[in-house]
């Protein structure tokens, strides 16, 4: 794995929806746990959603939990995670992160190998 690239953020609008992407050019995904992070101004870094290697397994966090979906696509290569109903508490850098193996999704709050650069979400209010 050499790289992951976050897109997809930007500005919004209390109550809009966003889909973030994660993509890992010239690598793979596949066989990876892949999971989103953020991180809000003076705030910890924290777990916002996770999926296992197969796809079949998925983690929430609280704060999102029944507004957001997490998804992969293999044939692209890539990861989402769809927003919906959002708030200004979302506001932050969402970071994708990618670990090599097959435990379950939530294993993703320890130890990612790899960490992409991030990319702004705000929410106005």
């Amino acid at each position: 794995q050499s790289q992951l690239v976050e897109s997809g953020g930007g500005l919004v609008q209390t109550g809009a929806s966003l889909r973030l992407s994660c993509t890992a050019p010239g690598g793979t995904l596949d066989y990876y746990i892949v999971g989103w992070f953020r991180q809000a101004p003076g705030k910890e870094r924290e777990g916002v959603s996770c999926i296992n290697a197969s796809g079949g397994n998925t983690y929430y966090g609280d704060s999102v939990k029944g507004r957001s979906t997490i998804s992969r696509d293999s044939g692209k290569n890539a990861v989402y995670l769809e927003m919906s109903n959002l708030k200004p508490e979302d506001t932050g850098v969402y970071y994708c992160a990618a670990k090599y193996g097959s435990a379950p999704a939530r294993s993703c709050l320890n130890n990612m190998e790899y960490w992409g650069k991030g990319t702004l979400v705000t929410v106005s209010s």
